[in-house]
């Protein structure tokens, strides 16, 4: 991950190698860092027909940009080829899976950047125990699901455990 100063740019002459990402496989190879940021970055590796199932952003609209090989972005309204230099937005609500073709498939996502979560108060009197969220939490990154529905990590694509 690269970090910086709030203020300080940060470039990413050229993609890190892909390595070997392994069919059907999923791997964040870059990820915008640093606590003075007001953006989320993501540069994602989907290997040979790798699939990141159907979920949707419920808080955050998503633009993302393909960089390199070929897939397909699927909504419920219609499937769309993506190729090097595809471009989608997909606005807070749009449910939509990825798929990598033979070749992997490379792109990029970014949207406003997640508030932390809050600090909570104790139990009140009466109010019973909190819900549990260890199954919104991504096993590989850390983040939490937005929804209690998704399936999968928006940030690096890992099935949510259930």
């Amino acid at each position: 991950m690269e970090s910086s100063a709030p203020g300080t740019p940060v470039f990413l002459p050229s993609p890190p190698p892909a390595d070997a990402v392994g069919e059907g496989r999923i791997r964040v190879l870059w990820a915008l860092g640093g606590a003075g940021r007001d953006l989320d970055a993501n540069l994602v590796r989907l290997g040979a027909r790798a699939d990141i199932g159907e979920h949707t952003e419920t808080v955050l609209g998503v633009l993302l940009v393909v960089v390199a090989g070929s897939g397909e972005l699927r909504t419920p309204e219609q499937s769309v080829a993506l190729a090097p230099g595809a471009v989608a937005w997909l606005p807070a609500g749009t449910t939509r899976s990825v798929r990598a073709g033979a070749d992997g498939l490379t792109y990029t996502t970014s949207h406003r950047r997640r508030p932390p979560l809050g600090i909570t108060t104790g139990l009140r009197a009466g109010a019973g125990e909190p819900a549990c969220l260890a199954s919104r939490v991504c096993a590989a990154c850390g983040r939490m699901a937005s929804d209690a529905e998704d399936r999968f990590c928006a940030r690096c694509g890992e099935k949510l455990a259930r």
